[in-house]
C-alpha cells in the first residue's frame, strides 16, 4: 500500500493502492470441466452485448429456464421503475424444483443440511439430504396446508426461523403460491417481528420453537409470541394463525389452541398435487427488511422474473456451477459432482439469492448448516467443508478474519483440497484478509470472487469471474453483466481514475428493487436522488450509498459507505481504506474506524482495534507503545492525515448479525455518548456496546 494524494470533485480522497495482482487459474481444480467464462475477449463481448442490447443478452438468458407463457418485452424502462420480461408468465418454485424432476432429475441431491449439536444416538452431527422429488413433495404439501389456512396470492407470510430445511420448504411454498414471503433473521427481537408485520399486513407467521446457537437455544416461538400480544394489545393487529416446527423439543411449550398449529400437521393438509401458479414476471416474490439508523425498517419489493434471471445467471457464472459431475465423489452413500455452500441464513438477502433461489435454479446441490462457526470448537466450518467435500465456499470477510484470529491451525488439520471457488460477501474485504483466505483456505489454487452487491440490487453486481479476472486484494473488481458501474461526482459527471467518487449504476438490471413497500417517496429519496443530471427531479442513476474508486487497470474499490466517510482537516477519507492499514499491522486482526469530535481538525479519527490473541499487551505502558506503533504504522502505510487520533483495543465489535460492523454505534461512544438513541434490534451482542464503554480511551 501507498499514498495517493488526488482528491476528485466529490472530495472522498483514495488513500489506499493495492499492487498484487493474480491471474485466474488456467483450469479448474478438481474434475471441473472447465469454467463458463475462459477469457476477457469473451467476458468483454457479452458484458457489452448485456448493456447495449439487453434485449437479444437477457432474452437469450431466460430461455434457460421455464416460463408458462413467454414476455413481450424484455425491458420497459423509465427512472426509477423497471419492469423486466414484461408479460411473462413463470414460477420460481418450479424452476427451482418441479423443473428438475420433470427433466429427470428427481433422484439428484438438492439440498444437504447439517444441525449444529451432534445427535444423541450417534454422537456426531444429524445431516439430512433431499432429493429434487422428496423436496417437491414437501413443498408441494406444506404449500397447499398454507392455502388450507386461508393464505392467498399477494399475501405476504412472515417466516421467523432457525436454518432448518424446513425454511427452505416454507420458503420455496410461499413462491409456489404466490405469496411472497418476508423472512426475518432467526435472532431478531420480538419487537423486530412486531415492526416487520405490521408494514407488511401479515397474518400468518412460520416459526420454530427454538433453534440451536453454540450449543444454545434460542426461543423463537417465545419471541413470536410475544410480539403477537404487542401486536393486538399495542396495534390492534391479530395474527391468525402461527405455523410451528419442532426442532427443540421445548417442554413446555407455551400454545394458543386458536392460533398455533405444527407445521407437519399444515404439511399434512396439503396435497402434493398443488400445482405451481402462473405468476407474472412482475408479481411480488418477498419482501426483505432492511435497518437504517433512525426510522422504521425498510421493506424491499423484490419481483419474480427478472430476480429469478439474474440470481441463476449470476450464481452459474460467479461459482462456476455445472451440474452432473463425477467428482469429487463422496462415497456410495452419497452423491458426486458439486456442493455449493454460502455460510450465510436464509434471513439475509444472501441466503435468499445463494442459498434457495440462485443455486437451485442451477440444479447444484446446496448446502444448510444451522449453527456458528465455532461450535464445538473453531474447526467446525473446515471439518463440513471436508466430510461433505464443498466445491463452492462462500462467507462474510467479519467470518474470515474470525478464522485468521482463530489461528490457522484449526483449517490446517482438514483436507480442504475439495474447493474450487472461495467467495466473500457482505462489506469490502481487507488484502490481508484476502491473502489470509487465499493462502490458508485456498491453498493459493482457488480463485476469490469478492462480490459486491445489496439487499436492494438483488444478486452480484461487480464481482471477478473465476476464470477470466486478474484479482486484487480487496477489489470487487469489474462489473457483471447488464450491470453499468460507474464513479461519478454529484452532477453526475464521470470522475477520472483513482479518483474517489459516488459509486453509481447506469442502467437498470433484472433483479433490482421495485420499491420501498408502502412508501414510494423514500425510495426515491434513498436511491434515486443523489445524483443532479440535468436538474432532473428523479436521477437516472441509482445510487447504492457508498463511495468507490476505479483503479488504473478499470478495477473497482469500494471505499465504505458515503454516510461514514470522515471529514479531517478538509480531507474527507473512506472508512474502508484506514481499516485496510490497521489490520496490515501483526498486532490487529479487525478494525472499525469512525470519525469523532476534535478541537482543531473538527474531526478526528477514532479506531477500534481487536488485537490477535499473541499481541495482547501486557500493561498500560505495553498498551500506549503498540498504539503509538499502529498510528506510525497507519501513517507510514496511507499518510499522516489518517493517522488515529484515539485507539480503543476491545474483544469484539459491534455487528449485525449478519457480521457487518455498526459504524454508527461506534461514532456514538467515540462522541462520549452515555445513551444510545439510535436502532440497536440489528446488534447480535448487546454486551459489547457496554464493554466499549469501558474500553481505555487512550
Amino acid at each position: 500500500m501507498a499514498s495517493n494524494d488526488q482528491l476528485s470533485a466529490t472530495g472522498i480522497e483514495s488513500t489506499l493502492e493495492e499492487h498484487r495482482v493474480f491471474a485466474p487459474p488456467a483450469t479448474p481444480h478438481a474434475g471441473t470441466p472447465t469454467w463458463h467464462v475462459a477469457s476477457m475477449e469473451s467476458y468483454t463481448k457479452l458484458h457489452s452485448e448485456s448493456i447495449n442490447d439487453p434485449e437479444t443478452f437477457y432474452g437469450r438468458v431466460a430461455k434457460e429456464l421455464h416460463w408458462f407463457s413467454p414476455w413481450s418485452k424484455v425491458l420497459d424502462w423509465k427512472a426509477p421503475d423497471a419492469k423486466w420480461f414484461v408479460g411473462g408468465k413463470t414460477n420460481l418454485c418450479y424452476n427451482c424444483v418441479d423443473r428438475h424432476v420433470e427433466d429427470g432429475h428427481g433422484d439428484d441431491i438438492a439440498l444437504v443440511w447439517e444441525g449444529e449439536p451432534a445427535d444423541e444416538d450417534k454422537g456426531k452431527p444429524k445431516i439430512c439430504a433431499f432429493t429434487y422429488a422428496q423436496l417437491q413433495r414437501r413443498v408441494a404439501k406444506f404449500a397447499g396446508g398454507l392455502e388450507s389456512l386461508g393464505v392467498r396470492k399477494g399475501e405476504v407470510v412472515t417466516i421467523y426461523m432457525g436454518m432448518v430445511p424446513e425454511l427452505a420448504v416454507a420458503v420455496l411454498a410461499c413462491a409456489r403460491i404466490g405469496a411472497p414471503h418476508s423472512v426475518i433473521f432467526g435472532g431478531f427481537s420480538s419487537q423486530a417481528i412486531v415492526d416487520r408485520v405490521l408494514d407488511a399486513d401479515s397474518r400468518v407467521i412460520i416459526t420454530c420453537d427454538g433453534a440451536w446457537r453454540r450449543g444454545k437455544i434460542v426461543p423463537l416461538k417465545e419471541s413470536v409470541d410475544a410480539a403477537c400480544e404487542t401486536l393486538e394489545n399495542d396495534h390492534d393487529h391479530r395474527v391468525d394463525q402461527v405455523v410451528m416446527f419442532k426442532r427443540i423439543g421445548v417442554d413446555p411449550m407455551p400454545w394458543n389452541d386458536e392460533r398455533d398449529v405444527y407445521f407437519r400437521d399444515v404439511e399434512e393438509m396439503g396435497d402434493q398435487e398443488t400445482p405451481c401458479e402462473q405468476l407474472d414476471s412482475e408479481d411480488m416474490l418477498f419482501l426483505l427488511y432492511t435497518s437504517g439508523s433512525t426510522g422504521k425498517p425498510k421493506g424491499i419489493v423484490h419481483t419474480t422474473g427478472g430476480y429469478m434471471v439474474h440470481t441463476y445467471l449470476t450464481s452459474k457464472y460467479v461459482f462456476n456451477l455445472i451440474p452432473d459431475l463425477e467428482e469429487p465423489s463422496r462415497g456410495e452413500d452419497s452423491f458426486a459432482g458439486q456442493l455449493f455452500w454460502c455460510t450465510a441464513d436464509i434471513g439475509w438477502i444472501t441466503g435468499h439469492s445463494y442459498i434457495v433461489y440462485g443455486i437451485m435454479t442451477n440444479r447444484v446441490p446446496t448446502l444448510m448448516y444451522e449453527g456458528a462457526p465455532n461450535f464445538p470448537d473453531e474447526g467446525r466450518f473446515w471439518d463440513i467443508v471436508d466430510r461433505h467435500k464443498v466445491t463452492q465456499f462462500y462467507t462474510a470477510p467479519t467470518a474470515i478474519r474470525a478464522f485468521m484470529k482463530w489461528g490457522d491451525e484449526h483449517p490446517n488439520k482438514y483436507d480442504l483440497s475439495s474447493l474450487q471457488v472461495l467467495g466473500t460477501v457482505g462489506e469490502p474485504i481487507n488484502p490481508e484478509a484476502w491473502m489470509w483466505y487465499r493462502s490458508v483456505i485456498g491453498k493459493d489454487r482457488c480463485p476469490i470472487v469478492d462480490t459486491w452487491w445489496q439487499t436492494e440490487t438483488g444478486g452480484h453486481m461487480l464481482t471477478p469471474l473465476p476464470g477470466v479476472t486478474p484479482t486484487k486484494p480487496g477489489s470487487c473488481t469489474l462489473p457483471f453483466f447488464g450491470v453499468d458501474a460507474a464513479i461519478l461526482d454529484e452532477k453526475g459527471n464521470e470522475l477520472p481514475r483513482n479518483a474517489g467518487g459516488l459509486l453509481a449504476i447506469r442502467k437498470p438490471w433484472p433483479s433490482m428493487l421495485r420499491g420501498i413497500h408502502g412508501d414510494r417517496d423514500r425510495y426515491i429519496d434513498t436511491y434515486w436522488s443523489k445524483f443532479d443530471v440535468d436538474g432532473a427531479k428523479i436521477s437516472p442513476y441509482y445510487f447504492p450509498g457508498d463511495g468507490a474508486r476505479q483503479d488504473a487497470d478499470g478495477n473497482f474499490w469500494i471505499m465504505g459507505r458515503v454516510d461514514d466517510v470522515i471529514n479531517v482537516s478538509g480531507h474527507r477519507l473512506g472508512t474502508m481504506e484506514v481499516e485496510s492499514a490497521l489490520v496490515s499491522h501483526d498486532a490487529v486482526v479487525e478494525a472499525a474506524v469512525v470519525g469523532m469530535p476534535h478541537e482543531i481538525k473538527g474531526t478526528g479519527i477514532a479506531a477500534f482495534c481487536t488485537l490477535a490473541p499473541n499481541h495482547a499487551p501486557a500493561d498500560s505502558a505495553a498498551a500506549e507503545k503498540l498504539k503509538a506503533d499502529l498510528a506510525a504504522h497507519v501513517a507510514k502505510e496511507i499518510g499522516a492525515i489518517a493517522k488515529p487520533d484515539q485507539i480503543r483495543f476491545t474483544d469484539a465489535l459491534p455487528k449485525t448479525r449478519s457480521g457487518k460492523i455498526m459504524r454508527r454505534l461506534l461514532r456514538s461512544i467515540a462522541e462520549g455518548q452515555t445513551e444510545i438513541a439510535q436502532d440497536t434490534t440489528t446488534l447480535e451482542d448487546y454486551s459489547v456496546l457496554a464493554k466499549l464503554r469501558e474500553s481505555d480511551e487512550g
